[in-house]
């Protein structure tokens, strides 16, 4: 039995005790939550210290029964259910607690908060290709590597292993080309940032995919790859479980884009009109630059060979491997332009100030 079965179990109480007795519990697990139930082992409700406080301004006393405070009403979830899916809903309801009960209802386990609220450990590696020259983005690349231009006082780069970490990422390689030793300089071993951080040192630009050959050892776990210029909220660690629950070879982030013709569009049949559309919108599905791939998928790499990574995922395709498409609509940005940079410093900045 863990220490958190050991405390959940602690907090349950049968429904013939006292409001005493339901403050020495509370006082003794520190979970802020009693669970009540009945002499079948059924949960009847819930009890916290608000509920008892209520309870004495009505008049009960220490040795008065509990049942008249149980909260009857209280949330519950079935075995199951999702971390983020519990974390969305105490959010929402503004929950400390949310008590866990089978098909008789009774109670086999609680999730709580604090537990909820930390992200889940995540031993997968994150490898983020930062070589590129970004000669789009030239003069501020002359003599700094792309990802660490600076957006609202941080690195890209560094705000993309934040995100990860906030998503339990902890162990990171840096594929590093164009300037590296400038990256490797800044990062060091990641101790700064409390994460694990070693290097791909690629001698010539290996493209988005290419540098994936270098892994030594290789990963024994899916892991996660992203461009070292995507300013996103994706949530990395859903991608991955997305991933994982497909069954895929190889995911790819996409998003919608949206293009509106500037023109109205005349439909034709040989040279009779048929139809006529006023600036329609186009809807296609573009690579974010984020992925999850298996490990064995590096086998259809050259060790030093260029290769972009939708030149991998078409030899997966043509070798008949699942390769599924993540579908994403959190903000994201590819800052490949001086126009691109300058927006992720507005729009960064903007979150950090907390305006929408």
């Amino acid at each position: 039995m863990t220490l958190a079965e050991e405390r959940w179990r602690q907090a349950i109480l049968p429904i013939h005790s006292t409001i005493q007795q339901a403050i020495s519990n509370l006082d003794k697990v520190a979970i802020k939550i009693v669970m009540v139930v009945n002499d079948s082992g059924a949960l009847e409700g819930t009890i916290s210290d608000g509920d008892i406080r209520r309870g004495l301004l009505r008049g009960l006393d220490l040795s008065s029964s509990i049942d008249s405070v149980i909260q009857r009403d209280a949330m519950l979830v079935p075995p199951g259910v999702g971390r983020d899916t519990i974390r969305q809903m105490m959010l929402a309801n503004k929950l400390q607690q949310i008590p866990v009960v089978d098909e008789n209802h009774h109670v086999v386990g609680l999730h709580l908060w604090d537990e909820i609220a930390k992200p889940a450990g995540r031993d997968n590696l994150m490898v983020i290709m930062a070589g590129g020259k970004g000669t789009r983005l030239r003069p501020h690349t002359e003599s700094c590597p792309k990802p660490l231009l600076p957006i609202a006082g941080k690195p890209m780069l560094e705000h993309i292993i934040e995100r990860a970490k906030l998503e339990g990422f902890n162990r990171f390689v840096l594929a590093v080309h164009y300037l590296g030793q400038m990256i490797e300089d800044y990062f060091g071993d990641g101790e700064r940032l409390k994460v694990k951080i070693d290097y791909l040192r690629e001698k010539e630009a290996l493209g988005t995919a290419g540098a994936l050959s270098l892994l030594n050892p290789v990963p024994s776990a899916p892991f996660v790859v992203t461009n070292g210029d995507v300013i996103t909220d994706i949530r990395y660690g859903e991608l991955l479980d997305f991933h994982i629950f497909h069954k895929a070879k190889a995911t790819m982030a996409v998003r919608v884009y949206e293009w509106q013709h500037p023109f109205g569009v005349v439909q034709t049949k040989g040279v009779d009109i048929v139809g006529f559309e006023e600036k329609p919108i186009a809807r296609s599905h573009i690579n974010a630059g984020v992925y999850v791939l298996e490990p064995d998928v590096l086998g259809a790499l050259s060790k030093d060979a260029h290769c972009d990574m939708p030149v991998l995922f078409g030899r997966l395709q043509a070798a008949g491997k699942s390769i599924v498409a993540y579908p994403m609509h959190e903000p994201w940005l590819d800052v490949g332009r001086r126009d691109d940079l300058q927006s992720a410093i507005i729009e960064v900045g903007k979150r950090n100030s907390g305006k929408n």
